[in-house]
Parts: structure tokens; sequence; C-alpha cells
């Protein structure tokens, strides 16, 4: 071999070992008849589905106190899975009463049936058009799942967000539907200056372009649920059942009574909230001390 050649060849073979670590890794297409669940990871300008190992404990008899917003968001899955139209769906309100367990429980009931679910987190909704392009030719429903959904003043991805819900070439395909939860009803921060310019026409209020470009994004879901604080009744109910799921596992023999009731709320109280979150920490913290002392 030219002396010339071995020295390129060798001085080729040295950058590509220099540079390999930092080319993205191949990555195996996922088996989707296996896969439940994926999550999008971005990585450098690209980015993949990494698959998720899931459990499916969780069910729509857990959501207690939530009956018609479970009913509502089941329904609208079932018409998904079964090929018929659908609407995305926002599910805002209150933290910790749900929201982001309904949509969990929802793949559990629908799996067998081809149900699939992908996190997408909110900082790489710019990403969207890509995950789309990947699902549309697959032969599965997929639910994009975007939890905590919020932009703050000023920031741009939403725009690519509305353009795929809605109104673009981009539009998501019939197999994707997006699921997203927020504490906002209208996912933007509204302030006081927004309400400056609204104008009367003909006794007619018109709101400012500002304000019409934000709840332009929340009318892109089809679906609105509302999740609102839990009253001490529910939260309650809600303890009940959790304690009655964690002692069922454990086989632990245990009785509901005022003692258990008040150490309940004090439990909330001591949170500064009261909803199915905290219920159900606090289920597992009652359930694990009554082990411990039958361990004793």
């Amino acid at each position: 071999m030219d002396s010339r050649l071995q020295a390129f060849l060798q001085r080729a073979e040295a950058v590509l070992t220099r540079i390999e670590p930092y080319l993205p890794a191949q990555r195996a297409a996922i088996d989707w008849q296996q896969s439940l669940a994926a999550r999008w990871h971005r990585e450098g300008r690209g980015g993949y589905l990494q698959p998720l190992r899931i459990s499916l404990d969780l069910s729509l008899g857990d959501l207690i106190g939530v009956d018609a917003q479970r009913e509502q968001l089941a329904r609208n899955t079932r018409q998904f899975v079964q090929g018929l139209p659908a609407n995305h769906a926002l599910l805002w309100g209150a933290r910790g009463t749900g929201k982001s367990s309904l949509v969990r429980a929802l793949l559990a009931e629908h799996a067998a049936a081809g149900l699939r679910l992908i996190e997408i987190e909110r900082d790489h909704l710019a990403d969207l058009p890509r995950v789309v392009e990947e699902l549309a030719k697959l032969p599965q429903r997929f639910v994009l799942f975007c939890d905590d959904l919020s932009f703050e003043a000023g920031e741009g991805d939403y725009r690519v967000l509305k353009s795929v819900l809605d109104g673009s070439l981009e539009r998501a395909p019939e197999n994707v539907l997006l699921y997203a939860t927020s504490n906002r009803r209208h996912l933007l921060p509204e302030k006081q200056s927004d309400n400056e310019h609204w104008q009367r026409v003909d006794g007619e209020l018109h709101p400012n372009e500002a304000v019409e470009d934000k709840i332009a994004l929340s009318d892109r879901f089809g679906l609105w649920l509302s999740f609102y604080p839990f009253t001490q009744e529910h939260f309650l109910a809600v303890v009940r059942h959790w304690i009655e799921v964690q002692a069922a596992e454990a086989e632990l023999e245990w009785q509901w009574g005022e003692e258990l009731e008040k150490a309940a709320i004090r439990w909330a109280l001591g949170r500064g909230n009261r909803n199915g979150r905290c219920a159900y920490q606090f289920a597992r913290h009652w359930v694990g001390l009554e082990l411990l002392g039958a361990q004793a």
C-alpha cells in the first residue's frame, strides 16, 4: 500500500476515534407490540423515542370523585381507539387532583386495543412535527402526553403546538392525539395589561390581539376538563380508597374510624393541600406504619 495512502487512513481513523463519542448512537426501532409507552428525548439537532417500562396497576376505578371528567375523557379515548373522530384534550385545574393519573389509567384500559402513550416535555414541543412524522404510518393509536403544560411571556413554542393541533399542513395524523395537563386554562400568563385595550364596537366587546392569541391556543383543544380542589369529604374518600387498596395487597386488617380520619386531616393540614396525591401519600404512610408495628 502506498505510504501516503496508509498515512491518510491512519489519520482518518484517529479522527473518527476522537469524534465517535460525540455522534448520536444508533437506536433500534421500537417494537410497539411490546412497548406500551415511550418518552421523547432531544439529542443534538434531532431526538429519539426511548421505550419506557411501565406498570398498568392504576385503573379508572381508582380515581375517586372525578366521575364526570373521567367519563368524558374515557369516552373520547374510546372514540379514538376505535378509529372514530376524537378531540385533543386539555385537563386543567388544581394540582394533585388526578389529571395525569387519569391519562395513565386510560393507557391501562386500552393498551390491549392498541393504545400507546408518548411523553413529551414542554421544552421539547418544537420537536412535535418530527415526533408526529415518526408515528403517522404506524397501526397503533398514540396519545402524546404533555404534563404541566404552560408558557411564559415571550416563548414561541406554543405556536408550533397550535400548528400541529389544527389549522396547518403539519396537523396531527388520525392516529395521534394530544392530551395535556396544566394549572392554567389558557396556558399562557394573563396580565392586567392584556385587558387595557379591549374595544367596544356597536355594544360588543372585542379583545385585543394579545388576548386573542392566548385564547386561540386553548381553543385548539376540543375537550376541556376542569379539576377543582378537594373538599374534606372528597379527600377522606380518596384516603379510604387507597388504604383499602394497599392494606389488601399487604393482607393488613384495619378499620376506618374517627382517629384515622383525624390523622388524615392533620396530614393534609401539615402539607397545606388536600388533594389526591396527598391522600395517596398519607395512605402509604399509615399502612407502612401499621405493617412496621405488626413486625415489632
